[in-house]
């Protein structure tokens, strides 16, 4: 941890939020000297402070200890560009339009990376009057099954969760895009329609 850039961070934090330095210091059941003596660069917070230090100032530990927030480049809103998160333990799907530091259960998340689908793990897209009718042959059961189905356009994203021991089918939009799924054994896929 680099005292100067900390020290910084927490200063323009700080100023962000509208708080003083000893309105910070108190959250913290530290001295107003502390705080000064932080974002001067002349020490360190105790490691025992920092999860508290980044609650209050609203950023990641990571964050924080870096000295430095990583900021995405904006996107322009393409939502092709969306990423999935599933969370191993409880099944959570969490859904960013560029990457984030995100965590769940308390374990961080990384980004499902979609592999394209060959032809043992395509769905079948037929059209349906104005809708694409989407089924398959994959199992769904408790312990292996597809939990969503998302469709992604530029300016959209459709999602629908699927649950086991239900059939593989759904509904959507009879538009072009990406298709994407998530196998709870397989991970992520995706296809062009």
């Amino acid at each position: 941890m680099d005292p100067i850039k900390t020290g910084e961070l927490i200063r323009a934090l700080r100023m962000e939020l509208g708080m003083t330095q000893q309105q910070l210091a108190q959250r913290l059941h530290v001295g107003d000297k502390a705080v000064s003596k932080w974002e001067r660069g002349a020490g360190c917070p105790d490691i025992s402070l920092l999860p508290s230090l980044a609650e209050a100032l609203g950023v990641g530990l990571d964050g924080l200890m870096a000295g430095e927030l990583d900021t995405n480049a904006h996107t322009g809103g393409n939502m092709k560009r969306t990423k999935f998160y599933v969370c191993p333990d409880c099944g959570n799907l969490v859904t960013a339009s560029a990457e984030a530091a995100l965590s769940c259960c308390g374990r961080p998340l990384a980004a499902l990376e979609p592999q394209k689908a060959d032809e043992a793990h395509r769905l079948t897209v037929e059209p349906v009057e104005n809708e694409l009718f989407i089924t398959s042959g994959h199992v769904m059961e408790k312990e292996h099954y597809i939990a969503f189905l998302a469709l992604l356009r530029g300016d959209s994203l459709q999602l629908r969760r699927l649950y086991p021991e239900w059939d593989m089918q759904a509904r959507l939009p009879a538009v072009h895009g990406r298709l994407l799924w998530y196998c709870t054994r397989h991970g992520l896929f995706y296809q062009d329609i």
